[in-house]
């Protein structure tokens, strides 16, 4: 594995996805660890106009249209902040190409080999290192929701919807084990999610303490 890698933070709504990123990048802080982190849709300042159009709680976008929007957004980030940094540090990434599969795909049921031929052509050789797929179940997901005091457009979506996410999401982990670490908000607290979390980030950056 690469001394600085990139390594993403997938998972539904509420699942602690964000949670987690922040988690890391508070150790990594700590720590002296050179890294560089940005979320999608969003990232470079035309990525980031990009998601406020997609994720409008009034936008009228349809589903072809989000992913032509998501795409985007991503070779704006390849470009303009993967490129530059890659192997310089390390790339923390809240939400990447499994997102858009899980969401796009599972989710709406856009092709997933035309999803998979555009995301191949915008990444050529760079893919991410690993992965932390955080998941959450129906009963949290929904309370989580409900209590949110900001909402966008893909919290709106009915349970149906972000169960077929999450199950893309499992799929995906499950089709190369070793590159993903899951992380369950239904089982563990937050201290013992955190403890999983920092040991694997350990592992990968082989830092021993």
């Amino acid at each position: 594995m690469s001394k600085n890698p990139i390594i993403v933070f997938e998972g539904v709504e509420t699942s602690g996805k964000s949670t987690n990123l922040k988690k890391t990048i508070k150790y990594f802080k700590k720590n002296k660890i050179k890294y560089i982190s940005f979320r999608e849709p969003g990232g470079t300042k035309f990525s980031e106009k990009l998601r406020s159009l997609m994720l409008n709680k009034k936008s009228k976008l349809n589903i072809k249209t989000d992913l032509f929007v998501l795409m985007a957004s991503r070779s704006e980030n390849i470009d303009k902040i993967l490129k530059k940094n890659f192997k310089n540090k390390v790339v923390l990434i809240d939400r990447f190409v499994d997102s858009t599969l899980a969401y796009q795909h599972y989710g709406m049921g856009l092709d997933k080999d035309l999803i998979i031929k555009m995301n191949n052509f915008l990444l050529g050789n760079l893919k991410p290192n690993f992965t932390f797929l955080s998941v959450v179940n129906k009963k949290n997901m929904l309370k989580r929701l409900t209590s949110r005091k900001i909402n966008n457009k893909y919290d709106k979506f009915k349970y149906n919807f972000y169960n077929k996410v999450q199950k893309g999401f499992l799929k995906i982990a499950n089709k190369n084990k070793s590159k993903y670490l899951i992380l369950d908000s239904n089982k563990d607290n937050l201290k013992i999610i955190e403890n999983k979390l920092i040991n694997k980030i350990k592992k990968i950056l082989k830092i021993n303490e």
